[in-house]
């Protein structure tokens, strides 16, 4: 496999990400605006995506949208938000043809460029405000996203188990937006928040494919321009805790959810990092990891008993469906398979296929465009250069002493039980 290079260049209040491969027949072009979790932002932030997809300055409906697209080969674009950490993060992502492998002369770069460029710094917008229609129905849209949550009981327990864990924190807040605030944004407000972002958030934009870096600069400055640009840092923060937290809360439902929340007090900028993510595929991370084995299978108390880190928060997870029954049982299973990674009662074997399993993850991410950028953004948001190829090889180095020094700054913080209103949980 050919080692990854990328080249960075600041120009405009833009940070160009330049990424060559000749693996893929496309390019592919992301930007990412980045700026601090906020309340008081939070769901101006989540509203944005719906309606700036749906339309341009020069395209203003999606059907014109698409008609566009399709002209352009069948060129693919999404929008979406998301939060990193205690980051909110608004992702544009745009995939065209690579007109190399078109037979005739074709100006599918170029156009496509402008488009993506139409999508970030020209929606479709009148009279200052962004179109009524769009942004009513929009509305409805992520207000029916945010009461989704509620019928899905395993995101919305794993919701809630934040909720009660980082209270106090950025962390903590809802990603989605809350519907009061919602019902408290006009059309306009939300213009005028656009315009800020656009000229103040952090904006990373990446070009993964085969192509001409001084032909794609000079492109994407004549397209892409801004005035002012932040630079932010990732706070990160270690916790000691003194007394773990426990929430039960009833409802009707048949499965109870069993989640549990651990400060790892380990984060991306770490050096013992490659090794906690050996200690989460070990732990809950894979079929072969102790949870699954010992939760699920020797003693058939979950439906599902799984575990993933927040590398950026230095949060880990626990998720596990149960019934209401076996609440106590289940959590003290669970709490046994930390206490023996921290023992170090585990193979070398184990060790060995689970260090394996892991790079064949991020091989396997890093087959696929958005997946190897997604790892190559996370240097950014992490605050350290540390390419998908160290990674690996530092995974690789990892051994058993270790994974028993981050194990050993494993705490757990706040178990949330989601059960029945007939459940034999204590209350």
């Amino acid at each position: 496999m050919q080692p990854i290079k990328e080249r960075r260049i600041e120009k405009d209040g833009i940070i160009f990400h330049f990424i060559q491969s000749k693996k893929y027949k496309t390019v592919n072009l992301v930007a990412k605006l980045r700026s601090p979790l906020h309340k008081d932002t939070l769901t101006k932030r989540a509203l944005l995506p719906y309606i700036l997809k749906q339309g341009t300055k020069s395209f203003p409906t999606t059907e014109a949208l698409q008609l566009k697209l399709d002209e352009l080969y069948g060129a693919v674009f999404s929008i979406q938000g998301g939060k990193k950490g205690e980051n909110h993060i608004i992702t544009f992502r745009m995939e065209l043809a690579n007109a190399k492998y078109i037979p005739e002369a074709t100006p599918v770069l170029g156009e496509g460029i402008s488009l993506f460029s139409e999508f970030l710094f020209q929606p479709n917008v009148q009279n200052d405000a962004f179109d009524t229609m769009v942004f009513e129905r929009e509305v409805d849209t992520l207000k029916q996203k945010m009461n989704a949550i509620k019928d899905d009981k395993m995101k919305y327990a794993n919701q809630r188990l934040i909720d009660e864990m980082c209270k106090d924190e950025p962390y903590g807040l809802h990603v989605q937006g809350y519907e009061e605030d919602l019902a408290n944004i006009s059309s306009k407000d939300l213009y005028s928040y656009y315009l800020s972002i656009i000229q103040e958030d952090q904006l990373d934009v990446y070009v993964l494919g085969d192509f001409d870096e001084e032909d794609m600069l000079s492109k994407l400055s004549n397209e892409l321009k801004r005035e002012n640009s932040h630079v932010y840092q990732n706070e990160v923060q270690t916790f000691n805790v003194t007394e773990p937290k426990e929430v039960i809360e009833k409802q009707n439902l048949q499965q109870a959810k069993l989640h549990i929340g651990y400060r790892t007090n380990v984060f991306f900028k770490d050096d013992d990092y490659p090794a906690l993510q050996v200690f989460n595929g070990m732990y809950g991370g894979f079929p072969s990891s102790k949870l699954f084995i010992n939760v699920r299978e020797k003693n058939s108390l979950a439906y599902y008993a799984s575990s993933r880190m927040e590398s950026l928060k230095g949060l880990l997870f626990v998720f596990s469906g149960i019934a209401p029954e076996d609440f106590e049982k289940a959590r003290d299973i669970i709490r046994e398979q930390l206490t023996a990674m921290k023992e170090g009662d585990f193979s070398e074997e184990m060790l060995a296929e689970t260090k394996e399993q892991i790079v064949n993850q991020l091989l396997e991410t890093m087959d696929h465009p958005q997946g190897l950028i997604e790892l190559l953004y996370q240097q950014v948001i992490g605050d350290k250069e540390l390419t998908p190829d160290q990674l690996i090889e530092n995974i690789k180095l990892v051994n058993k002493e270790d994974v028993i020094g981050v194990a050993n700054k494993v705490q757990e913080d706040t178990v949330y039980l989601l059960t029945s209103k007939g459940g034999q949980a204590n209350e």
